[in-house]
């Protein structure tokens, strides 16, 4: 142990030696001559692709345009968002509601493109939630978040929500692995029995073809491992999905060491086919748990969670051909599938060598039973037998793997700080191109599609020290921008991300822009309180609960005096916005609202309860700039004491003498 130890500081210490090593000594020379050309987007002009950027710990999405780099939009998705009231109003509330109650925060760190036959097709974009296990849909016509699924039997959502070639299912495989029962999960039981009692779990969730909508179709029980990231199969490997998995060492403290013991790990081989067919045969063991599904309705602009309670689980020990191991060097991270779909790419994080797996070989293996004994009762193919080759030499720490369509790959090389692109075929490094610094993940448009559109490569680096002005302590995080059209890699454009940019993807912009919403038609909102013209405008009182029908438009809401209202009240705005115009959305605030703002787009109802703590006249606005006469866009609302005898009235465009 003790030796094992001194080897892991000496090799930290390599590390430590080899980022410095590769720091660029002179940040002038890194873009040549036309590179500003190559990114310039002129005013009034279009980019040419949508860049879909993980916000990390913030829990949101970032929308960029490529090649210009500019923010077109930040998603909520796992967090609150005072900007756009997600996760404030009343409306939006239930789609951040999981079996924990309301959670309003998580960690986002991989967007996935839905697919048809193996092609990004533009309809929806996924992301997962690394902390309290779950997966949301984006609707890429209304950029908006529309469903959160949360997976049970799960504890840190890392090797997600990466899908298959048509979209069936999206997959969620735990991170962390820990005790299960059939009691919810998670009984009370020592650590030190994670041998004993820890399990882990890779989800399948299953996603309707017309709607979208997501529901778990079954899981697997998997040997106590952490699973870190995953791919699907295409072409000859269509029906197979594959895990990067570390610490089979099962340890469970100060895993920087003891889970890096073994110098190889696993890929982990799943045949949903075959799992599909063992569903199908009824061989499945309902299991009791509880998991949020959400929805948000566009009609009703209304999301609703449910609570269900059962999951189907199988089990590989009793199941066979369904799971097989793989041998991979050395604590394996990136699971990347080339598009022909027959190479299956590992990355291990302290390996200085890129294996590069054969499918064919890998099925040639498992029926000729060319084991090297079980683990947990799962066969471990031989690396010899799977393997095609390696790629010698290529860096340091390689972590993801793209490619271009053209046979060759693009890897990230976290501890040198580099792209290296070499050639599947012949497993030679054709260039290299410095990152500042500490690349993680990196982007080519579909580039984990059957059909990439190769032309950029765009690296998520986590240290931009030298890049940009400082701002303190922390700085921005950032991406860049490479050309790969040409033999060698070239650098454009550094621009700066929200939270911590993890994976991204990216596609032609055509494939979106002319399907995006402009507006809500007013005549198909349904929202039960909509108020579809200034004649619904009204306040009602129901118990202690008073409901304010209002609506906005350009530029005033009505009614915008409302008196009658009593401490110990809670006041419900809701607030429909009449505009039937692209790009006019409304805002809505109120002076003491404890949780955040409405911002309302045309035709939608949107809802801000608000409970008065004291009496007075409290003012009201719009907080989106909206016309010349914005600022004028107000009201006022008086609140009088419990028990007063003011009577509730409302008005819009009346003045009178008071009595």
């Amino acid at each position: 142990m003790k030796q094992w130890l001194i080897g892991s500081l000496i090799f930290v210490a390599i590390l430590a030696f080899a980022i410095n090593g590769c720091k660029p000594q002179n940040m002038a020379t890194a873009v040549t001559g036309d590179a500003a050309s190559k990114v310039y987007v002129a005013p009034g002009k279009y980019d040419e692709f949508y860049n879909f950027v993980s916000g990390g710990f913030s829990g949101q999405m970032a929308v960029y345009g490529l090649p210009s780099g500019r923010l077109l939009k930040v998603l909520p998705v796992f967090s609150v968002n005072p900007e756009s009231g997600y996760g404030y109003s009343e409306e939006s509330k239930p789609m951040l509601n999981t079996s924990h109650g309301f959670v309003p925060w998580d960690d986002l760190h991989h967007p996935e493109l839905s697919q048809t036959n193996g092609e990004v097709d533009g309809r929806w974009i996924f992301g997962n939630a690394n902390n309290t296990p779950r997966i949301a849909r984006l609707d890429l016509k209304s950029f908006k978040t529309a469903e959160i699924i949360e997976i049970p039997n799960s504890s840190g959502n890392h090797s997600s929500p990466f899908i298959t070639e048509n979209t069936e299912y999206v997959i969620a495989g735990t991170r962390f692995s820990y005790p299960m029962d059939n009691k919810e999960s998670n009984p009370d039981v020592s650590i030190d029995t994670y041998k004993d009692n820890f399990r882990g779990t890779v989800s399948f969730v299953g996603v309707e073809k017309e709607t979208g909508h997501m529901d778990i179709a079954f899981q697997i029980l998997l040997p106590g491992v952490n699973f870190d990231l995953s791919h699907s199969g295409k072409g000859p490997s269509s029906g197979w999905f594959f895990f990067s998995c570390y610490n089979t060492e099962q340890a469970y403290t100060l895993l920087e060491v003891n889970a890096s013991q073994k110098d190889k790990d696993f890929i982990m081989a799943v045949n949903w086919k075959k799992a599909e067919e063992y569903v199908k045969q009824g061989k499945g063991k309902k299991q009791k748990v509880r998991y949020a599904v959400n929805r948000f309705d566009e009609h009703t602009h209304t999301a609703t969670s449910t609570i269900k309670e059962e999951v189907l689980v199988l089990d590989p020990k009793e199941l066979a051909d369904m799971v097989y191991f793989i041998p991979c060097p050395k604590s394996p991270h990136g699971c990347d599938v080339d598009p022909t779909g027959q190479y299956i790419i590992g990355s291990g994080k302290l390996a200085a060598t890129i294996p590069v797996f054969s499918f064919a070989k890998l099925q040639t293996a498992i029926q000729a039973k060319d084991f090297d004994g079980d683990f947990d009762g799962i066969p471990v193919v031989k690396y010899e037998s799977a393997l095609y080759g390696e790629v010698k030499k290529p860096g340091l720490g390689p972590l993801h793997t793209e490619f271009d369509g053209k046979g060759n790959a693009y890897t990230s090389f976290f501890v040198s700080s580099e792209i290296v692109k070499w050639n599947i075929e012949k497993l030679e490094v054709l260039d290299r191109v410095p990152t500042y610094y500490s690349i993680g993940h990196l982007c080519v448009p579909g580039g984990d599609s059957q059909k990439p559109f190769g032309k950029y490569v765009i690296a998520y680096n986590k240290i931009t020290k030298d890049r940009y002005l400082p701002t303190g302590p922390e700085l921005t995080q950032s991406a860049q921008l490479y050309d790969i059209t040409g033999d060698k890699m070239q650098l454009l454009l550094d621009f700066p991300t929200i939270g911590e940019p993890h994976y991204a993807q990216a596609c032609p912009a055509d494939l979106i822009a002319k399907n995006s919403l402009k507006i809500f038609k007013i005549e198909e909102n349904t929202h039960p309180r909509a108020a579809k013209g200034e004649g619904q405008a009204k306040v009602e009182r129901n118990g202690n609960d008073v409901h304010v029908y209002m609506t906005s438009i350009r530029s005033h809401f009505a009614p915008d005096n409302i008196e009658g209202v009593k401490l110990g009240d809670n006041v419900y705005f809701h607030v429909t916005n009449l505009e039937q115009d692209w790009d006019v959305p409304h805002g809505f605030a109120v002076k003491g609202a404890n949780n955040a703002e409405l911002l309302i787009m045309p035709g939608e109802t949107q809802t801000l309860k608000w409970t008065p703590d004291r009496v007075g006249v409290f003012p009201f606005y719009c907080t989106d700039f909206c016309s010349a006469l914005h600022q004028e866009m107000q009201g006022y609302l008086r609140v009088s004491p419990a028990g007063s005898k003011v009577e509730l009235k409302y008005s819009m465009g009346k003045t009178e003498k008071p009595e």
